[in-house]
């Protein structure tokens, strides 16, 4: 049954591109959405010093960005916010297995702006509109569907769930009071201007949030993207992700 979810999810989430010839010195990165900030500020960081490296790049649901790949939507990184997606594309050959490394790790959290009490996860069945971004494609959707499942509240949660795209799609929902809260990740959470944490998810209810990242396997021939995966392992872009609220181990 998972299986088939996963291809209607590659059917409904991804839009077709035709693939092109990479021009010498791009790179093309796809990346999950809740790591925009903090891509955007390393790729800014990198073209300071390799000033022949252009980029360009692609936000968006691990799952939709998948799908794009898989249909030949020009990739030459993938940073993916679960496993789940990154093996998806490794069991179809299309990512270069050894090159894949954890990228870094996240919380999950509950955020809002309601002024009604949410500590934790038994506070849910009390509130209206909860948004959570669609565990088909959504990773952080995934990672909330368990814990609701686990705490034994879905029940209760009938009819609540407001859809999101993306884990920023629900972040926004809650910003603008459209909903009274939203599974989120800390490091979302935390770039909030209204919204704030109201609860974070105990971890045993859910995996781990893990971002592993690789090479595709067009990637893996292109010494631009191969330059940019070592990059990311070293001390620049782990001062980066720390300072955006990302957990390293």
């Amino acid at each position: 049954m998972k299986q088939t979810f996963r291809r209607i999810v590659v059917l409904l989430c991804t839009f077709m591109t035709t693939a092109i010839p990479a021009m010498a010195g791009q790179l093309n990165l796809s990346a999950a959405a809740s790591l925009k900030e903090s891509v955007n500020e390393m790729t800014d960081r990198y073209t300071a010093t390799h000033p022949g490296t252009t980029f360009v790049k692609n936000f968006g649901a691990s799952g939709a960005l998948a799908g794009q790949i898989e249909n030949g939507a020009p990739a030459d990184l993938f940073i993916s916010a679960s496993n789940e997606w990154m093996d998806y594309l490794k069991n179809k050959k299309l990512v270069d297995a050894a090159s894949e490394k954890s990228f870094a790790y996240n919380l999950l959290v509950f955020a809002g702006s309601t002024g009604k009490k949410v500590t934790g996860m038994n506070d849910l069945a009390a509130l209206d509109k909860i948004a959570i971004g669609s565990p088909k494609s959504v990773p952080a959707g995934d990672y909330a569907m368990q814990a609701i499942r686990k705490s034994g509240v879905e029940q209760k949660l009938t009819g609540k769930l407001i859809m999101g795209k993306d884990v920023r799609e629900c972040l926004m929902y809650a910003e603008l009071g459209e909903v009274d809260g939203a599974f989120v990740y800390r490091t979302d959470a935390l770039q909030a201007k209204k919204a704030k944490i109201l609860f974070t998810v105990p971890d045993e209810l859910y995996s781990r949030v893990t971002y592993p990242m690789a090479l595709t396997a067009t990637g893996a021939k292109n010494s631009e993207a191969k330059a940019f995966i070592d990059w990311l392992q070293g001390g620049e872009a782990k001062s980066i992700l720390k300072k955006n609220g990302f957990i390293l181990k």
